[in-house]
Parts: C-alpha cells; sequence; structure tokens
C-alpha cells in the first residue's frame, strides 16, 4: 500500500498546514509546485515540492529507509537541481512513517570527501501527538506518533475526527487516517474505533441502521442489525472510493462504477488501497478485470 503517497495527497492538499509544522513560516499562502526538476524527472510518489514565501520546501514521506538511490544522495540532488530552477534556499524534510531502527532512520546528512549536506529528519513514532491532534490538516498522522496506549491515542483520533463539521472533510479524513494507521495498528481494531464512531454520527449510517432493524422484523433484530450495519460499510466504502476516483481521473463511466459498486467491502477496501498506485483509467479497468 502507498502509505507514502496519502502524506504527498494530505501536504498538497493543506500546505500551509504542513509548512507550519515543518518550518518556521508567515506565509499566509503556500503554492504546490508540480514540475519535474532539470536533468531527468523527480520519483514523484512521495514527494511535495511547496513555496512558502520565498523559501522551498522539499518533503518526502518513507515509509521504508532502504532506496535507490539512497535517501542521503537523494536529498543532495534533489536540492541541487532546486535551487538551480527556483533560485532560492531550499529546506527538506524526510519524514519517516513506520518504526525502524535502521541507521538511515537516524541520519540527516550526506558526506563524503568534499560534500557535507544537512537535511532534517523526522520520525512520527517520536512526536508529540497533540500537535497532530489539535489540527484537521495533520491528524490522519496522529495515530503514527507517541504514545504508550496506542488503542487509546486511536479512539481520541476517532472523536476528533466525529467533530469535523463538514461531512466530506469527516469522511476523507476518516478514509486517509485509516490507511495510515494500517502502518501501526490491527486492521479490525481500526475498524472498530473509527469506522464504527464516525458513521455513528452519520445521517446515511443512521437510516442503514433504521433499515437494518426492519429487516431484523424478518430475520430477527439482531441478523437484521448486523446486516445493516454491513451493509452501512459497505456504502461508506463506496462513495468514498468514488469521490477519490472522480478527484484522481475525473468523471468515471457508469458502467465502471456499476462493476466496482457489486464488490465487496474487503474488495473495495482492496481497491482503495491500489488506487493510488493507478496512473490513468485503463489500469483501473484492468484491475477490475481480474
Amino acid at each position: 500500500m502507498s502509505y507514502d503517497n496519502v502524506c504527498k495527497i494530505l501536504a498538497e492538499k493543506y500546505p500551509l498546514d504542513f509548512a507550519k509544522w515543518l518550518i518556521s513560516t508567515r506565509a499566509k499562502k503556500v503554492k504546490v509546485l508540480k514540475t519535474e526538476l532539470s536533468i531527468e524527472p523527480v520519483r514523484a510518489d512521495s514527494v511535495s515540492f511547496l513555496q512558502a514565501g520565498k523559501r522551498i520546501l522539499h518533503i518526502e514521506f518513507q515509509t521504508r529507509p532502504e532506496s535507490e538511490p539512497p535517501i542521503p544522495f537523494r536529498e543532495l540532488d534533489y536540492s541541487v537541481r532546486l535551487k538551480r530552477q527556483y533560485k532560492l534556499p531550499v529546506t527538506q524534510v524526510v519524514i519517516f512513517l513506520q518504526f525502524t531502527n535502521d541507521p538511515i532512520a537516524y541520519t540527516d546528512e550526506y558526506k563524503d570527501e568534499t560534500t557535507l549536506h544537512k537535511y532534517k529528519v523526522i520520525r512520527m513514532w517520536e512526536q508529540n501527538p497533540e500537535r497532530f491532534l489539535n489540527s484537521e490538516a495533520l491528524l490522519p498522522l496522529a495515530p503514527l506518533a507517541a504514545t504508550t496506549s496506542p488503542e487509546e491515542l486511536l479512539s481520541q483520533v476517532a472523536q476528533k475526527i466525529a467533530t469535523i463539521p463538514n461531512k466530506e472533510d469527516r469522511q476523507n479524513t476518516a478514509g486517509y487516517t485509516q490507511i495510515l494507521a494500517g502502518l501501526k495498528f490491527d486492521k479490525n481494531m481500526i475498524r472498530n474505533l473509527l469506522s464504527e464512531d464516525i458513521m455513528k454520527e452519520s445521517v446515511i449510517y443512521q437510516d442503514i441502521l433504521q433499515k437494518g432493524e426492519k429487516l431484523g422484523e424478518e430475520k430477527g433484530k439482531k441478523e437484521g442489525r448486523e446486516e445493516g450495519e454491513k451493509e452501512g460499510e459497505k456504502n461508506e466504502a463506496f462513495r468514498f472510493l468514488s469521490r477519490q476516483l472522480n478527484r484522481k481521473f475525473g468523471a468515471i463511466d457508469s458502467s465502471i462504477l456499476e462493476r466496482i459498486q457489486a464488490l465487496t467491502t474487503e474488495q473495495l477496501e482492496a481497491l482503495g488501497e491500489d488506487l493510488l498506485s493507478f496512473s490513468n483509467i485503463s489500469d483501473l479497468e484492468a484491475w477490475l478485470n481480474r
């Protein structure tokens, strides 16, 4: 799963919030730079370039320490290219999302016989969760922060998500959080604490429960409620996935949407995980054909 892609989406959706977190800036607007650097295209799957005032912020999200070329050299390479193209100072931050003891996660420089290049490293498992819990933009990262009680932290995150007033923002934040929490938490725990808590705030969810209770008159109340909850989970997953598809590819053909709607909840979740690696609509069709 492209966990680092989710972070890239967040950084480019909330660039000012990420800039305020990672650098000291008075800028009121931050521009997302979507451009290829000179010499060759950059590896853009987990990299965001933001311009805050007269400074470039280069953010790179990592789930694994291994890479080719190695991270320290890549930071040097990006820095030189950015300075050549924009002629502005560059701040670089590598954010490690998942715990590792690898020395690369504790390295903040590139060094050889003639060159010393410094960059900043953030290890999410060492960060105070309060900053993330108090920011809607950073909230999906909160489950990865330091805690002595992981389940309690995830419950706090669920409570914060439930208070987001805009329904679409609440659902999107829940989706991002569920994906990132998968780096640290058991899938069933995520579903129990996040999906259940947030969906209970949803009018759609309540409506589904009522339908489930009506169904229970025929099948038994307990069975009907379980059926309604399962249908609710599937519908919420389909709606979230449809929004992500429209955002990524524009309007989706109704025949494709019908095929997606016919998937099980587990298949919808799998498609949501793989979606971030799709380049065009043909990738989606190939996935469905498999």
